[in-house]
C-alpha cells in the first residue's frame, strides 16, 4: 500500500497534468472558432466553382477536353493523398483518417490495381509505413507552417498537377476529415484527379455562354480547381484537428478530476488509519503504565 508521502505526490502530480490539459482545451478552443469558420466560409466557394466546372465540362468532350478532366484513359494507378495532422492530443482524428486510407487502398489492390501515397502532415506517415512502406511516395510537409493556408495548397497541387501530366498515376484520391463539430469529425473521400465527370458534379441548369471558348477556360479552371479543392481539405483539417483536440483534452481534464478525487480519498483513509492507530499506541502504553 502506498504512503501519505507517495499519495501526496501522485495527486499533486494529476494536479499539473490537469492544468495542462485544461489550459490545452482553452487554447483548442480559441482556435476551433477562428478554423471553424474559415472552413464553413470556404465550402460554399468550392461548391460554386463545382457548378461551374460542371457548366464547362458538358460543353467539351472527345479530343477537346483538356486532360485533368478526360484523364488518362485508365485507372489502373491510384493515387492516395491522405491529409493527416502534424500534431498528436487530438483523439482518434488521425487513427481514423488512417484506417479510411488502409481500407480504401486494400479495396484497390483487391481489384488489382496499383496504390501509391501521398501524405500530408506527419501523424499518419508511421501508422501506414507499417502496412504500406513500399508504397509511400512524396509528401508535403505542413509542420513548419503556423496554419497551412492557400500557398501552401497550391505548392501541393502543382506538385500532384506535374505527376499526372508525367504519367506516374491514372487516378488520384483525396483523403481528409470534414469538420461537423467539436464530437464528430468524418474521414472523406473524394475523387481529386482527374476532376470528376459533369454527372458528379452540380448541375445548375442554366445555359451560359463563355467568352473566351470553353476549353480555354477549363484550361485554367481545372488547375484552380485542384487547389480549391486541396485547400478546403486543408482548411478542414484545421477545424477537425482542433475541435477534436479540444474534445480530448476535456475528456482528459475531467479523467485527472476523477483521479484526484479518488487518491483523496485514498490519501484520507489511509491519514485516518495511521491516527488511529497511533491512538491506539498511545491509548494501549497509558494502560499499561
Amino acid at each position: 500500500m502506498p504512503s501519505l508521502k507517495e499519495l501526496k505526490g501522485r495527486i499533486n502530480s494529476v494536479k499539473s497534468t490537469q492544468k495542462i490539459t485544461k489550459a490545452k482545451q482553452m487554447v483548442a478552443a480559441a482556435k476551433l472558432r477562428r478554423a471553424q469558420a474559415a472552413a464553413e466560409a470556404g465550402r460554399p466557394y468550392a461548391l460554386r466553382l463545382a457548378a461551374v466546372m460542371a457548366s464547362l465540362a458538358g460543353k467539351v468532350s472527345g479530343d477537346a477536353a483538356p486532360k485533368l478532366l478526360a484523364g488518362t484513359g485508365s485507372d489502373k494507378r491510384n493515387l492516395l493523398v491522405v491529409v493527416n495532422t502534424d500534431k498528436g492530443l487530438c483523439g482518434g482524428l488521425n487513427s481514423n483518417l488512417v484506417k479510411a486510407a488502409r481500407i480504401k487502398a486494400q479495396e484497390l489492390l483487391a481489384e488489382g490495381k496499383e496504390v501509391s501515397f501521398y501524405l500530408v502532415g506527419k501523424k499518419g506517415r508511421a501508422p501506414l509505413k507499417r502496412d504500406f512502406a513500399e508504397l509511400i511516395g512524396g509528401g508535403f510537409d505542413t509542420s513548419n507552417v503556423r496554419t497551412p493556408g492557400f500557398e501552401e495548397a497550391d505548392a501541393i497541387a502543382a506538385e500532384l498537377i506535374g505527376m499526372f501530366e508525367s504519367g506516374q498515376f491514372d487516378v488520384a484520391h483525396l483523403i481528409y476529415p470534414t469538420f461537423q463539430s467539436a464530437l464528430a469529425q468524418v474521414p472523406t473521400i473524394n475523387q481529386l484527379i482527374p476532376v470528376p465527370a459533369p454527372s458528379a458534379a452540380e448541375d445548375t441548369g442554366a445555359v451560359v455562354e463563355y467568352e473566351p471558348g470553353e476549353e480555354e477556360i477549363l484550361a485554367e479552371l481545372l488547375p484552380r480547381y485542384v487547389k480549391t479543392q486541396i485547400f478546403g481539405a486543408l482548411l478542414e483539417r484545421e477545424a477537425s484537428e482542433q475541435g477534436a483536440s479540444m474534445t480530448a483534452m476535456d475528456n482528459a481534464t475531467r479523467n485527472a478530476g476523477d483521479l484526484i478525487n479518488k487518491l483523496t480519498i485514498q490519501y484520507n483513509r489511509s491519514r485516518q488509519a495511521a491516527i488511529t492507530t497511533e491512538l491506539i499506541e498511545i491509548i494501549a502504553g497509558a494502560e499499561a503504565l
